[in-house]
C-alpha cells in the first residue's frame, strides 16, 4: 500500500514557505502523493493552484486532489483546462479526485445552484473526458494542453451513484475518511460497480485520514479539525477524536487500511510545521 501525505494548504496558520518546504520534504521522504482538500468558504488555498506550486518544486511525487468539488465550478471546459495544465506541467503526475460536494455555503458563494449538483457533476465529468480526448471546440480545434495520458480520475462519495461514476468515468474510488472497516465495506461496493460496468482489472482504492505528531499533537488536531469541520456541529468532535496523534496509532492505521484492501492511504496534517513530514515518515517506516 502506498502512503501519501496532505499539504497543509487548508490550515489557516500555514505560511507560503511552509507549503514549498513541505512539498520538497515529502518527496525526499518517499511519500507517494501530495494531497489537497477543496473548499471555497474557508481560509484555505485553492486546490489546483496549491498543487501547481508543489509541482514546481518536485519531480516525482504524485499530486492528488482528494477531492475537488467539480459542480462548484461554473465551467467544465475551464476546469478541464486547469487540470490538464497542472498535469502537463508536472509531467503527468496529477490524480484528480472528484466529488459532488455537500456544503451549501460554498455553492452560494460561487453563484452555482446547490440543487441538481449531481446531474451537473455527471454532465461535467462527461464533458471533461471529451475535452481531454481532444474533441474540437472551436476554430483553433481542441482545448489544450492535451494531458500526457491523463489526468488520472478517481471519484469520491458513498452514495450508490458515486460508485457508478467511479466505474464509468474513473480509474478508481476514494474515501473521504472513516475507519478501515468502513473503508472495506465501501471498497466492496466499488469493486461490485466496477464488475457490473464490465471494467477490466480492479479499481484503485484510496482513503484519507488525519495525523498530528510531536508536542501538543492533540491540541493541534482538535483546534484545526473542530474549526475546519465546524459546519458539521457535534460531529466535528468525533472527527477530531479520530486523529492519529502518536506514532503507534499511525502504524496501526497503516496496517489496518492495508489489510482492508486500500491501495493508497493519504494522511493529512493538522499542524503546518514542515517538521511534521519527518515525524510522519519516521512513524510509518
Amino acid at each position: 500500500m502506498d502512503v501519501g501525505i496532505g499539504l497543509p494548504s487548508t490550515i489557516p496558520s500555514m505560511r507560503p514557505d511552509d507549503l514549498v518546504a513541505w512539498a520538497r520534504r515529502a518527496e525526499e521522504r518517499g511519500f507517494s502523493s501530495l494531497g489537497v482538500l477543496d473548499r471555497l468558504v474557508y481560509g484555505n488555498y485553492e486546490s489546483l493552484i496549491a498543487l501547481a506550486a508543489a509541482a514546481a518544486v518536485t519531480e516525482r511525487i504524485r499530486l492528488l486532489t482528494s477531492i475537488l468539488i467539480v459542480p462548484l465550478r461554473a465551467s467544465a471546459a475551464v476546469l478541464a483546462k486547469q487540470a490538464a495544465t497542472v498535469d502537463h506541467l508536472s509531467g503527468g503526475r496529477l490524480v484528480l479526485g472528484v466529488a459532488a460536494g455537500g456544503r451549501e455555503d460554498d455553492f452560494q458563494a460561487a453563484g452555482v445552484p446547490f440543487a441538481g449538483r449531481g446531474r451537473r457533476f455527471d454532465e461535467m465529468l462527461a464533458e471533461m473526458r471529451r475535452i481531454w480526448a481532444g474533441e474540437p471546440r472551436g476554430t483553433a480545434g481542441a482545448i489544450g494542453p492535451k494531458p500526457p495520458g491523463g489526468p488520472v480520475l478517481v471519484v469520491g462519495g458513498t452514495a450508490d451513484v458515486s460508485f457508478r461514476r467511479a466505474a464509468e468515468y474513473g480509474a478508481g474510488w476514494i474515501a473521504g475518511g472513516g475507519s478501515p472497516e468502513m473503508f472495506g465495506q465501501a471498497a466492496e461496493r466499488a469493486r461490485a460497480a466496477w464488475a457490473e460496468r464490465g471494467r477490466e482489472g480492479a479499481p484503485r482504492l484510496l482513503s484519507l485520514g488525519y495525523a498530528s505528531l510531536g508536542p501538543d499533537a492533540r491540541q493541534h488536531a482538535e483546534g484545526y479539525l473542530r474549526d475546519y469541520y465546524g459546519f458539521l456541529g457535534p460531529y466535528a468532535d468525533r472527527i477530531a477524536a479520530g486523529a492519529l496523534t502518536d506514532a503507534g496509532a499511525v502504524r496501526e492505521a497503516v496496517d489496518r487500511f492495508r489489510e482492508a484492501g486500500c491501495d493508497e492511504l493519504v494522511l493529512f496534517p493538522c499542524n503546518p510545521d514542515p517538521g511534521q513530514v519527518d515525524l510522519l515518515a519516521d512513524a510509518i517506516r
